[in-house]
């Protein structure tokens, strides 16, 4: 039987950060550090699957850094785990 969608397998968080990691490298220099803290954020949350720290999140991320809110959105594994995690619930 499948593990429950609110816990996140080792893989799953792997495969998360690997996500993002491919991202942050093809931000580079654009990616300041309030951005940068705002992205690590968001990938936190995401990776351990916690839904209410996820939206908060980016919320902050849309209204502060709408600029990488749309690349993070545009980002094609990363916005399909965002519309999973939105599907579920999370």
């Amino acid at each position: 039987m499948a593990e429950p969608p609110e816990k996140a397998t080792g893989d799953d968080a792997s495969r998360i950060h690997a996500d993002f990691d491919e991202l942050h490298e093809r931000l580079g220099d654009r990616l300041d550090d309030p951005g940068r803290e705002a992205f690590e954020r968001v990938r936190s949350a995401a990776a351990a699957r916690n839904g209410a720290e996820l939206r908060r999140n980016l919320v902050t991320l849309r209204d502060e850094h709408g600029w990488l809110y749309k690349e993070l959105a545009t980002h094609p594994r990363l916005a399909n785990l965002l519309d999973e995690l939105a599907l579920l619930g999370l």
